[in-house]
């Protein structure tokens, strides 16, 4: 079979490999989607990820159909449709420094224990919807991190994949009003189909003044802040935090669930005297199968956030066409 591996720095290679052979406690699955998420192409650019720089297989947003199911395994048959948990794999993370990874025509699955490890989902779920449960649940962990009470209303900064799942989390768990800010117009669209409340383009706008018409003005230390409870940003730029705690009132939360590439000068006074809470997310420890529930039921919606879907044999395409910053939102790989 072939897999998709960064072998050098800024190169990948389809490379044959054997497929794998299930043991008893296994099940392998013909892959049938698998996302490109955005740590792919830094895991390309610095040749891979230790201890396997120079062969690193690449993809952990999987969904496929179960081939082979092993004889100690439960609640699973042949020709299932099932999404996979990347952290649970006991030889390391798929795609993410693993032995194995999604970007392949089959991936092992072992230790394979239903709502652990994998877990079935109905057959009218298309394949690219149901390879985004991993990055939703990146996005649903992020939104819990928060602890949102119902009626609360909040600011979603980047209206990447990440944040239109957050904003689809945060309705989930009973946000009263939800506001998505972006500089581009078309992610703008897109949050508002999903069934965000308003937007916010932040090159047009000034985030804060428009804050306070949207959600009131809020009790503070100081005039003019925002009635918002909840800031997340997952866009990742020194711009959103500056913003946010600019606006943020007493006992405001702040999440980052957006990766920054830099250091962010914060102003302590401030998150003193007004008692914010700053939060930070990463990946998945309870969410991954949590978010599949609201997935299937609402899938529609999700499938809102896939932008490109590209068949595997051109990975090399998609991969380069997902690096490339404002062209795509979500791309998807599909196999035959």
């Amino acid at each position: 079979m072939k897999v998709s591996t960064v072998t050098a720095p800024g190169t990948t290679e389809l490379l044959d490999v054997e497929q794998p052979q299930p043991g008893p406690a296994d099940i392998l699955v013909r892959m049938r989607a698998c996302g490109i998420c955005g740590s792919d192409a830094l895991y390309i650019s610095i040749g891979g990820v230790p201890p396997r720089q120079g062969c690193t297989p690449l993809g952990h947003e999987p969904a496929g159909e179960v081939a082979h199911v092993g004889a100690e395994v439960n609640g699973v048959s042949v020709g299932d449709h099932v999404v996979i948990n990347p952290m649970a794999a006991p030889s390391g993370i798929i795609g993410n420094g693993g032995a194995t990874g999604a970007l392949a025509d089959y991936l092992l699955i072992e230790n394979a224990v239903r709502g652990l490890s994998f877990e079935v989902i109905p057959d009218h779920i298309p394949w690219e919807v149901a390879a985004l449960n991993e990055p939703m649940a990146v996005a649903r962990h992020g939104a819990n991190r928060c602890n949102p009470k119902p009626g609360d209303k909040v600011v979603v900064f980047g209206a990447g994949p990440v944040g239109l799942g957050a904003t689809l989390a945060f309705k989930s768990l009973g946000a009263g009003h939800v506001v998505v800010v972006d500089i581009l117009a078309r992610r703008l669209d897109k949050a508002l189909q999903i069934g965000a409340d308003a937007v916010v383009n932040s090159t047009e706008e000034n985030v804060v003044e428009r804050l306070i018409e949207l959600h009131g003005e809020g009790e503070a230390m100081w005039p003019g802040k925002a009635g918002t409870d909840i800031y997340l940003d997952a866009a990742g730029a020194p711009a959103v935090v500056n913003t946010a705690l600019a606006a943020a009132k007493r006992h405001a939360t702040l999440g980052v669930v957006g990766v920054h590439k830099e250091q962010v000068p914060i102003d302590f006074v401030n998150i003193m005297s007004n008692e914010i809470t700053v939060t930070g997310s990463m990946g998945y420890p309870d969410e991954i199968f949590e978010v599949t529930k609201d997935l299937v039921e609402n899938w529609e919606k999700y499938a809102l956030i896939v932008s490109h879907t590209m068949p595997f044999d051109k990975v090399g395409d998609a991969l380069e066409l997902a690096a490339t910053p404002g062209v795509a939102d979500k791309v998807v790989i599909t196999f035959p």
